[in-house]
């Protein structure tokens, strides 16, 4: 059986030491790594773990996570690696995971997966699936590992987005050209979503993420390019997706900062019909 060579990227920025520790999780299990380094003003070189496998890259600007993860999969192509695990500072992976789905690589017929992923253990009140393998129509982009020839066929991920709707941009995509998205259920990746909570009043629960002001424009603008993008191939999503009351009560009623944060999903919507991509400005 000929052996899968594995590349990865992860972008880093203002990264915590804990955030470079996750580091030594995978790159035992991983042919190259390449570190897109978004942080501003001062490079975290001398932090990074000294192993020839690291490509690192220090762009002295936040020039987005879609950017970055695009740079790492052109390297990987460049260098002839076919499979790239897609990786956010924050997330870390347990024992044997990569190892099993490195497996999967070699034995599956990955001619129609875009994406290869294990189950994400979050803070979200989801439930695991009891089958070992199964089919989602959107997983986190941390973690991945990308089909690099579908990442190609179909653009890659969308630079203008920036940050929020990329993973869920990229899946639509992906399955839209009629490819798939694998979860291998058996293994599990440790996924910190932050400042997470749940609120209930009487028997409506509330998710409250605790996202900052910008991130709440972000994804207010993404989320209704999204919804252009993919209404009529999966419009129930969609338009679920960009329903975004059900959280502006939970900031209104539970989150702080909830004044601004209001007023960055109103400017994020406005932006969104003037056709504003890209990163935010002032």
């Amino acid at each position: 059986m000929k052996k899968v060579k594995l590349a990865a990227i992860v972008t880093l920025y203002n990264p915590t030491d804990d955030d470079i520790k996750n580091i030594d999780t995978y790159i035992d299990d991983i042919d190259k790594l390449y570190i897109i380094d978004n942080t501003e003003g001062q490079s975290n070189i001398n932090r990074i773990p000294k192993n020839n496998k690291i490509d690192y890259r220090f762009k002295n600007d936040n020039v987005g996570v879609a950017t970055a993860l695009n740079i790492g999969a052109e390297a990987a192509l460049k260098e002839g690696f076919e499979y790239l695990l897609t990786m956010d500072q924050d997330t870390s992976f347990n024992e044997d995971t990569l190892k099993v789905l490195k497996n999967d690589l070699q034995t599956i017929d990955m001619s129609k997966i875009g994406i290869l992923t294990p189950w994400h253990s979050t803070k979200l009140d989801v439930t695991k699936p009891v089958k070992k393998y199964d089919l989602p129509d959107d997983v986190m982009t941390s973690a991945n590992i990308i089909n690099l020839k579908i990442w190609k066929e179909i653009g890659g991920f969308k630079d203008w987005l920036f940050i929020d709707g990329i993973d869920i941009e990229y899946c639509l995509n992906v399955i839209s050209h009629g490819y798939y998205i694998l979860r291998n259920n058996s293994v599990e990746v440790e996924h910190n979503l932050g400042d997470l909570f749940y609120k209930k009043i009487g028997r409506r629960l509330f998710l409250c993420t605790n996202h900052a002001p910008i991130r709440r424009y972000y994804i207010m603008r993404n989320y209704h390019y999204i919804l252009d993008m993919y209404k009529d191939f999966y419009p129930s999503y969609c338009y679920s997706l960009v329903s975004q009351r059900h959280n502006m009560i939970g900031v209104l009623l539970f989150e702080k900062n909830k004044i601004k944060k209001i007023k960055m999903y109103i400017k994020g919507f406005k932006d969104y019909k003037k056709g504003i991509k890209g990163k935010y400005k002032e």
